[in-house]
């Protein structure tokens, strides 16, 4: 079995395993994030251990994001290669099999054979994640409060949603971002917003073709600067011109964060095109 988070080269499905195409979501709050570390429970750990008992060996299993330790996810998206004997045999039933072996923190919620182009991390046309903050007087509604942030001070919704158009577009987010070695940090947001639910809570939406380490939570944090008015509208978007981190922006918690969606293309040429021009991207 190949570590969890690798992806296998386009010619590796062999013809004793089919690709499966995993919807999953999970509670990220005991969990060290997606990635399998050793010693570390983690959602790739638990959810192979699940698969390799169900239906034997399984390799490459790869998520369309690494969300990190605490952040939650109601649509994240993998896939794997498994036996194709088991699966033949156990297709109808995986999903309700999965949910007898997975702890309740871990659901799959859909499992599909899909061509080996697919790629669930390459192939990904885009990811949008929400971030809940409660800016009531009492905080967080018990029943959400494992994922929702209380916020200490009064939000002007207004401010959050004047603060976003200068962000949208493509940028180079290094002062948003934990830079990587030979990464890039340049990412195009399509979709950043905010709205209240009519139970008042705030909740931030942002969509883009991928994001970097702790993208999203920092610029929740910038955000929620401008929405207390400790910083003005312009902030968020001045600090595009930094080529390095910007120590004075505050990471959002994790829990507050949740992967909703991510979107691919249609068709198995897209979903190949897709993955090629990808990689080429992030080399």
């Amino acid at each position: 079995m190949t570590s969890a988070g690798d992806t296998l080269p386009e010619n590796a499905a062999q013809e004793n395993t089919v690709r499966v195409r995993l919807d999953v979501a999970y509670d990220g709050g005991a969990f060290s994030g997606w990635a399998a570390q050793p010693d570390r429970r983690t959602v790739a750990g638990v959810l192979t251990a699940a698969l390799e008992r169900l239906l034997g060996p399984v390799r490459g299993l790869t998520a369309a994001g690494r969300t990190d330790a605490g952040v939650h996810a109601t649509g994240q998206v993998c896939h794997v290669d498994v036996p194709a004997d088991r699966w033949a045999s156990l297709a109808d039933t995986v999903v309700r099999r999965l949910a007898a072996l997975l702890p309740d923190d871990v659901r799959v919620t859909a499992a599909t054979e899909v061509p080996a182009a697919f790629d669930a991390r390459f192939s990904a046309l885009s990811r949008r994640y929400a971030y809940r903050v409660s800016d009531a007087p009492y905080g967080v509604s018990p029943l959400r409060r494992h994922d929702t942030l209380a916020w200490p001070r009064p939000l002007d919704l207004t401010a959050l949603r004047a603060a976003c158009p200068g962000l949208r577009g493509e940028h180079d987010f290094a002062a948003y971002c934990k830079r990587k070695e030979q990464g890039t940090t340049v990412r195009a947001i399509t979709h950043l917003d905010w709205h209240r639910e009519p139970d008042g809570v705030l909740v931030a939406t942002v969509e883009a073709d991928a994001f970097c380490q702790a993208m999203v939570r920092s610029l929740v944090g910038a955000l929620l600067a401008v929405g207390d008015g400790r910083r003005p509208v312009e902030w968020p978007a001045s600090l595009l011109a930094r080529t390095e981190r910007a120590n004075e922006v505050n990471v959002a918690p994790p829990h507050g964060l949740t992967l909703v969606a991510v979107t691919y293309p249609n068709d198995v040429a897209g979903l190949a095109a897709r993955a090629e021009l990808t990689r080429r991207r992030r080399a």
